[in-house]
């Protein structure tokens, strides 16, 4: 999301709705490590978690890693949310898919996993800002600044529909299968919601289809299995689909 107005702090509608949605999702439903994520970035928006920073400080551009080397921008800006409703509905999307990956994957695999796919996303939005603005000679490419955890999570759903079955989805009335659905989801979500980050959200889906489509995601593996001492194991359909097999 591109940040335009300074967040306000509380409990507003939108923490109230994530509230009610995780209570009545059930919260044994919810792997820990999930539980933990939406718990910390909402006590973060709402100004529990006290921090030196605010959201707009920490957005994340490609003129302010290239030019001014803002790491800090480039790891936090992840976690920060521009609206309750932005926080909401990110929380929610995560809320079910750590649900379906975490059990997967093991909780600290999946931990680490996050932490990869998050760098990543930080790593493809300058990468991509840079390269549209020599493709396109639109400086606005370069120094828009974008927060939230939006793009891990179209990482995470890439994830998510390499793991389960061909099978269609249903995105806002539309029937598609799951390996155009989440091209599906991002032009939706450029067409209805103006303030959304298309180049961020491209983003994730790159970083989630260099992992489950490529040698990256096997090197990914070996390292958190030798960080942990515990394999990912994915389903026989995401193995398929790494190899270049989709049958």
């Amino acid at each position: 999301m591109i940040p335009n107005r300074r967040r306000q702090q509380g409990l507003q509608y939108g923490i109230f709705l994530l509230c009610m949605q995780t209570v009545n999702y059930g919260l044994e439903k919810i792997p820990p490590a999930t539980l933990i994520g939406i718990i910390a970035q909402t006590l973060l928006y709402t100004g529990l978690i006290q921090v030196p920073w605010n959201a707009e400080e920490v957005c994340i551009s490609a003129v302010k890693i290239f030019k001014y080397k803002d790491w800090r921008s480039f790891f936090l800006s992840n976690f920060e949310h521009g609206s309750d409703m932005h926080l909401y509905y990110n929380m929610i999307s995560f809320m079910l898919k750590g649900s379906y990956l975490e059990p997967i994957y093991g909780t600290a695999n999946f931990v680490l996993l996050l932490v990869i796919l998050s760098t990543g996303c930080s790593v493809m939005y300058v990468t991509l800002g840079y390269a549209l603005t020599q493709l396109t000679g639109d400086y606005a490419y370069f120094t828009t600044c974008a927060i939230g955890f939006s793009a891990t999570l179209f990482a995470l759903k890439v994830l998510a529909l390499c793991e389960e079955h061909d099978r269609l989805h249903n995105i806002n009335g539309f029937q598609v299968p799951s390996k155009l659905a989440v091209w599906v989801e991002l032009i939706l979500i450029h067409l209805l919601v103006p303030n959304s980050s298309f180049v961020g959200h491209l983003g994730g889906i790159l970083v989630g289809c260099l992992y489950s489509y490529t040698f990256v995601g096997r090197i990914i593996d070996n390292t958190i299995h030798a960080i942990t001492g515990t394999p990912i194991i994915h389903e026989e359909q995401f193995y398929r689909r790494r190899n270049g097999r989709f049958t």
